[in-house]
């Protein structure tokens, strides 16, 4: 009966109550005792209950609790890893709270370990961030573990970092680049100065040495300024001794070509010369710009300075002789004997050093230069006006040929050379004007006058303009005269008869500038033949120096009336 009562609550009370009710009975206890007990009992009962009832509801809160906990973490998670929703998660209120918590749960695990992975790669980022930042900045190699905001791990955040580090990666190439090619530059330089190189880019930064590998070498501002300033001191060093070698074989070229030194003597210094002209860049060959080098180079600068003294009158008369090669280039006339003897004189008395005399003279070649070079356009035009005045002559000389249109042998030729020549002619008085009015301006500016071999060139100039003018007044009264002389012929002359050949004209020839037999090709003119004009440097006339050319000749008259007759292309001039 007890078992059967066992299995049912209800039924085991009522047993329970019925047994305690015997018992009463039995003791005799009355019934006042018996409600006391009966009421003690439901409220022992009653408290078990309420025990019970705030069991269950503190059990509730805490699982409240925690789903709450639950889904904040979950939220946060979602929000640190820049999640907006998470699939799997069960709507809302559906089902218990057991139920709720182990249906988040997975969703909770596998965003722990997603924020776990995602700690890792920010962690890894910055890390290479801080390295490559602190190698940039110059800091000390220990770099401290990065602090990673677990409050932002979303992939924006991550792909901000990854650009940081992809510039910094970047900036981090270029500075590498940047060091290795001022490593090459100063490799370089050392080879071409002989510069030992390891001690020269280890005092910049120990790294730099090759012995270290090129992910190591420092690439912090310190460095690539250090490196620069190290490029320019020694490109500075570079461009001074290349200065000093290129005076050394400067004055080596000078002293040799004085002293006539043998190739042979000149190729033992082939490696000092042959950087004479070139620029800074240029020179690349390792040890070009050593300091013993350019030591040997001063020695034999000075050996060769105290052998020139023992040959000064040899070297002065080289000089002389460049001088007076320029000035005779120039048309500038020059007493050589006399100029020879002044230097004699002065080396001889002893009254001036021997540089000064050289640098003298070099003074006298510059100025000789100077001059030489003004005075190159108006020569130009001479040479020209000269050719003209040839051309001009020879044409006068063709026209008097009888037989200039036969068909011998060169004939063609010098029909092309006439027809030049009176092309040429005709520009004749635009090239003197021309020569002229540079002449003057040239006078003008340097207020002295410009001589050709010693000779005025104005006064040249107006001298052949008087005669050529003089020669086509001739060339019109032959004309004229000729055309007289037929229309009296064919007054004499019977009708129907052929009138005899007229006797052939000469013309008065106007021979160009240049000199008979002269080899240099100078202006001569006669100072007592009267007629000739000249212009001062106010521009006026100066009859003084009316001269007329050596080589000028009159021609008579019947001489110029056989050209003019035998003449058939007179060349017109203005």
């Amino acid at each position: 009966m007890g078992g059967v009562d066992a299995q049912n609550g209800e039924t085991s009370c009522s047993f329970l109550l019925q047994q305690l009710q015997q018992i009463w009975d039995e003791v005799g206890e009355t019934d006042e005792d018996r409600d006391k007990m009966l009421l003690q009992i439901d409220q022992e009962c009653l408290d078990v209950y309420n025990r019970k009832v705030d069991q269950a509801v503190k059990s509730r809160v805490h699982l409240l609790q925690a789903l709450a906990d639950a889904k904040v973490e979950f939220s946060r998670l979602l929000s640190a890893l820049g999640e907006k929703t998470y699939d799997g998660i069960p709507e809302k209120n559906s089902g218990s709270i057991r139920e709720q918590l182990a249906a988040i749960a997975p969703a909770l695990e596998k965003l722990w370990k997603q924020k776990d992975e995602r700690v890792k790669e920010f962690l890894d980022v910055q890390s290479q961030i801080e390295k490559i930042s602190s190698k940039i900045a110059g800091t000390s190699e220990q770099v401290e573990s990065p602090k990673v905001d677990e409050s932002d791990l979303s992939l924006k955040k991550l792909d901000e970092f990854h650009a940081q580090l992809q510039d910094l990666q970047k900036e981090k190439s270029k500075r590498l680049h940047q060091v290795l090619e001022f490593v090459s530059t100063i490799h370089d330089l050392c080879a071409v100065l002989s510069i030992d190189f390891f001690s020269t880019v280890t005092e910049v930064h120990p790294s730099l040495n090759n012995s270290t590998g090129v992910q190591s070498k420092s690439i912090s501002n310190d460095t690539l300024s250090s490196l620069a300033r190290t490029v320019l001191a020694l490109e500075e060093d570079k461009k001074q001794r290349l200065q000093k070698l290129q005076e050394l074989a400067t004055q080596l070229i000078d002293l040799w070509n004085l002293m006539d030194t043998t190739e042979e003597e000149r190729s033992l210094f082939d490696h000092v010369t042959c950087n004479i002209s070139a620029s800074v860049d240029e020179v690349s060959i390792p040890g070009a710009l050593a300091l013993d080098l350019i030591e040997q180079a001063e020695v034999e600068v000075e050996r060769l300075d105290q052998l020139k003294a023992s040959r000064m009158k040899e070297i002065a008369f080289k000089k002389q002789a460049v001088l007076e090669e320029i000035l005779v280039c120039a048309h500038i006339e020059i007493d050589s004997e006399a100029s020879q003897h002044k230097i004699m004189a002065l080396i001889d008395s002893g009254n001036i050093e021997s540089a000064e005399l050289l640098v003298d003279m070099d003074n006298q070649i510059v100025k000789a230069k100077e001059e030489a070079d003004s005075r190159k356009e108006i020569l130009d035009k001479v040479e020209k006006w000269m050719a003209a005045c040839e051309e001009e002559s020879w044409l006068e000389d063709y026209n008097k040929d009888q037989n200039r249109y036969n068909a011998s042998r060169g004939a063609h030729l010098n029909l092309k050379r006439a027809e030049k020549a009176r092309i040429l002619v005709g520009k004749i008085p635009a090239l003197v004007d021309s020569l002229i009015a540079k002449t003057r301006a040239w006078e003008q500016d340097r207020d002295t006058i410009f001589t050709y071999d010693g000779v005025p060139l104005l006064a040249m100039l107006d001298e052949y303009m008087m005669l050529r003018q003089d020669r086509e007044e001739e060339k019109r009264r032959l004309r004229d005269q000729k055309k007289f002389h037929e229309q009296i012929k064919e007054q004499e002359t019977p009708f129907g008869s052929t009138p005899s050949a007229a006797q052939p004209l000469g013309t008065k020839k106007v021979v160009g500038p240049r000199a008979n037999g002269s080899g240099n090709r100078r202006l001569s003119l006669n100072s007592h033949q009267n007629g000739s004009r000249s212009t001062t440097k106010d521009g006026k006339r100066d009859h003084s120096r009316m001269v007329a050319p050596v080589n000028h000749v009159s021609i008579s008259k019947d001489d110029a009336d056989s050209h003019i007759s035998g003449t058939e292309h007179i060349p017109s001039t203005p």
